[in-house]
């Protein structure tokens, strides 16, 4: 297989961090490694677990983002560093348990196919979500139906952050040029691939009942609609890979 980073913006996640870096690392591949990212906003034991694995374990890379702006900058500077160090496949994934790392070899297995971009898909046949209230599934399917009216994607999941990427996908993006600081970023990577081989996969997310503020919904509004009136330059524009760690 080829070098594969997965990129796992984390905080706060001392009750699931060790559990979650002990299932990846039983999966059966060699070239599968772990970047999880964290901030100053974890304040428990999660980077220092991730730390103690990392000395264990050479798949596994702790990187501290001083400069992070949120989990969108932590995800985008995981990137920076997963290209970096060499990655051919990069995968992208939650941290807290909300994405199960058993579905992992069928990104790997779609990727080896050929696909440039692997989505993972809840709303597909044989996905599903768990935990969440109602009003959250709502959100979630009206958002990919809105986002696929105004942007004309057709995808069964514009708004899942389990997926992964061949790396001349990211490296001719400029990473820096997101508008997204929050929930539109899924949907603003899956528009800025759009004309690239891409393909769905089911997957099982299991959430929590944490609420959504009315700010961010009017926020992705905001950002859907610009989008389609002015798309920034982000694809072929190349990535600086000068992140920090």
């Amino acid at each position: 297989m080829k070098k594969t980073i997965i990129v796992m913006p984390v905080a706060n996640e001392e009750d699931t961090m060790e559990k979650i870096l002990d299932e990846i690392l039983s999966l059966p591949y060699d070239n599968l490694y772990i970047y999880p990212v964290v901030d100053a906003y974890s304040r428990d034991r999660t980077e220092e677990i991730i730390r103690e694995k990392e000395a264990q374990n050479s798949k596994v890379k702790c990187i501290f983002y001083r400069e992070s702006k949120g989990v969108i900058s932590c995800y985008l500077e995981g990137f920076h560093q997963a290209l970096l160090d060499g990655a051919e496949q990069i995968l992208e994934m939650d941290g807290g348990g909300s994405h199960l790392p058993s579905e992992i070899p069928q990104f790997l297995q779609r990727m080896e196919e050929g696909y440039d971009c692997v989505w993972g898909s809840r709303f597909m046949e044989g996905g599903s979500m768990r935990q969440q209230p109602l009003y959250r599934r709502i959100l979630s399917q009206g958002g990919t139906f809105l986002a696929n009216l105004v942007l004309g994607t057709r995808l069964k999941d514009m708004t899942s952050g389990f997926e992964g990427f061949q790396r001349k996908v990211l490296e001719h993006m400029n990473l820096d040029a997101f508008l997204s600081t929050g929930h539109m970023y899924q949907t603003e990577m899956r528009f800025y691939c759009r004309k690239l081989r891409t393909v769905e996969v089911p997957i099982h997310y299991v959430g929590t009942a944490s609420s959504l503020k009315s700010s961010s919904v009017m926020e992705a509004l905001r950002l859907l609609f610009q989008l389609k009136q002015n798309e920034p330059q982000v694809m072929g524009a190349g990535n600086k890979q000068d992140g920090k760690s």
